[in-house]
Formats: C-alpha cells, structure tokens, sequence
C-alpha cells in the first residue's frame, strides 16, 4: 500500500515543542522551573506586540468616548480571559458592567466547564453578536490562541457588518483573525512546552495583551491620576481602606479630614482628592470634575496647582 504524504502541518501553539522531551522525567523542581521558564516568553511575546496594542488603544479611545462599549469574544482558555478582563474594570475603575460584555462560546455554562463542539459554531458567534446589539461605537476584542476559532472568526464578520472596531488577538502568524481585524495583533509564543496546551503561555500572553490594552485605555479615559487608582468602587472594607490611603497620598490630607470626605463624597476618590487640594465642599469638586471630563490633572491645572 502506498501512503500519500500528509499535508497537515501544525500550525506553531499546537507542534510539539522541541525542548524538555524528557519533561515527564524531570524531578519536581527542575519541571517546575522549566514550566515557569517557558512563561517568560509571553512576556516577549507582547512586548514585541506593544505597538500595536498602543494602536489599538488609539482607534478605541474616540469610540468609547463616544459611548461604545468593550465586547469580548472567545471561546475556551480565551473567552474566559477575556470575561476576566470585562469583569475586573468595574471595581478597578469603576467602569460600567453593561459597557463591557463578554460573549463565550457555550454561554454561562463553558465559564466552569468545556462545553465541546461550540467553539465549532461560526454562527453562534455572529448570532450572540447580533443579540449583544452590536453597533459602530463599539471596541470588539476578539481572541483565539490558533487565530482560526470558527465561533470568533463568525463574530469577527458580524462586527464587521456593523462597522464596529474589530480588534484580534492570536497566537499564530497569518491567522484569519490577524488580517480579518481592524487591527490584527500577534502574540508569537510559539509551540507549548506540553504541546498544544495553549492555556499555557499562550493564555499567559492574552492575560498580559489584555491586562494592558484595558488599563491603558482607562488611563486615557482619565481613571487614573498619576499612577493611582482614583476611579476605583469602594464597595468593600478592603477597598474602602484602599480608597482612603489613595486620597491621603494624593491630596496630603491627615486620615480624618480624608476620611470625613470620602463619607461626603459617596467614597469617590477624584472628588474627594480635588474637594481636599482646593479646599471645594464635594459638591463644587463634582462640578469641576465634569467640567474638566473627569481628569483630576484637568481640574488641579485650571485651579492654578
């Protein structure tokens, strides 16, 4: 019998990795050095992609300003990291829930378990789209490890019929998600050191792109002052303490005045911060807030400190 030559090739998070073919052998601590190891390389990954994620936050800035909304899309390893990403800016930034929404392939139950085959669904994704409402203002991040997920890619042209933004993140070169996005974005980790397993350093590198494309965009929406979390939801005895250390750095004043404000102020710290350096009742300090889009810096500056 003659075999015809494969013509499958793996394509690079999914080949067996070169290095550590002995990893089953290894004593405890040399596996778990050569798994830690082998992270750093996400970390390289998105440094080498940090320019485009500073495009990305660029394009959608104007859009969110605008009043659009962050839709994450994935399936798998990546849906849930991008649900993580949605989920962390409301008490980090006090961003709204409903501003940013996480569509998962498999809906609510593939958040806890593999829900197989729907990563498979390309029309599931462009429906969940459609039912998200999509439209023009929106930022729409879409994420798959193989670039090639058919549940993303169907969300991918349903976003792209509403002219929203369309941002991809991929692990492999020359996807279709890469050059189907407004904005195609590479995170080259390569093959995995147990192979095919892209909740690895592949997952590390999607955590990392989208840790940093949200927190940048937050800083240009004026949710952080200096390097401080000044936006962020008080709405725990951890972070109420958080809110109170944060005022006192950043306006200098003792913890009962900071305190006494923060109770005034509904424990928003921008208002309390501006309310403290300018001696305004949290009233006044709201006002000159709104009047400077939020930004603390703009509202210090017109004061004249």
């Amino acid at each position: 019998m003659i075999h015809e030559p494969s013509t499958f090739a793996p394509i690079a998070t999914e080949s067996p990795s070169a290095e550590h073919v002995e990893l089953d052998r290894y004593a405890t601590p040399a596996l778990l050095q050569a798994l830690v190891d082998d992270q750093l390389r996400a970390v390289q990954a998105v440094q080498r992609a940090a320019p485009m994620l500073a495009q990305a936050v660029d394009a959608a800035l104007p859009r969110i300003e605008a009043g659009g909304r962050l839709i994450y899309v994935g399936a798998g390893t990546s849906g849930r990291l991008g649900l993580l990403d949605s989920v962390e800016l409301n008490p980090t930034f006090s961003w709204p829930p409903e501003r940013a929404v996480a569509l998962l392939a498999g809906g609510r139950n593939a958040v806890y378990a593999a829900v197989e085959g729907a990563e498979d669904e390309s029309e599931q994704g462009a429906i969940d789209l459609r039912l998200a409402q999509v439209a023009a203002n929106d930022v729409v991040l879409l994420i798959a490890a193989s670039g090639s997920t058919p549940y993303v890619l169907g969300a991918l042209a349903e976003a792209r019929k509403a002219a929203a933004l369309t941002i991809g993140l991929a692990n492999n070169a020359g996807s279709a998600l890469q050059q189907g996005a407004d904005i195609g974005i590479l995170l080259d980790t390569g093959p995995e050191l147990i192979s095919g397993s892209t909740r690895l350093k592949a997952g590390t590198a999607q955590k990392i792109a989208l840790n940093s494309f949200s927190s940048a965009l937050m800083v240009r929406l004026h949710k952080v002052y200096g390097n401080l979390m000044v936006d962020l939801r008080a709405t725990n005895a951890k972070l109420r303490r958080r809110a109170l250390a944060l005022t006192m750095h950043a306006s200098g004043a003792d913890e009962l005045s900071a305190e006494r404000t923060l109770r005034d102020s509904g424990f928003r710290v921008k208002v309390a911060i501006v309310a403290l350096r300018l001696g305004l009742s949290v009233h006044d300090a709201a006002a000159r807030l709104d009047d400077g889009d939020g930004s603390v810096r703009t509202a210090l500056h017109d004061a004249g400190t």
